[in-house]
């Protein structure tokens, strides 16, 4: 009997651990992708239905990038070659611009 009992405890540990790993997965992947490097410009500006991101690459190459909204949906990854911009447009009454990262 004792056995059956160290069985359930190990069956139990490992789905409370395996639950963890599958819960902080998304979250691993997310960090993944670092903040943007300073040379993708920012510019946010508040509209009465939310607010624009005007993102410009200076950095010399190609660079991939989206923008992260806090309680909103994000952009999707924009491929922007050196010297180009892109307009990303907000609208909702909950989100805000959280920030812009890497993709």
């Amino acid at each position: 009997m004792p056995s059956h009992g160290k069985l359930a405890m190990a069956a139990v540990t490992a789905a409370a651990i395996g639950g963890s790993l599958a819960v902080s997965a998304p979250a691993a992947h997310a960090a993944a992708a670092g903040t943007a490097p300073s040379c993708i410009g920012r510019y946010v500006t508040g509209t009465p239905e939310g607010f624009d991101v005007h993102l410009t690459n200076d950095c010399g190459r190609t660079m991939r990038v989206k923008v992260i909204v806090n309680n909103g949906g994000d952009s999707p990854c924009y491929t922007m070659a050196h010297g180009t911009s892109k307009l990303f447009i907000y609208e909702g009454v909950f989100g805000s611009y959280d920030r812009t990262v890497t993709c």
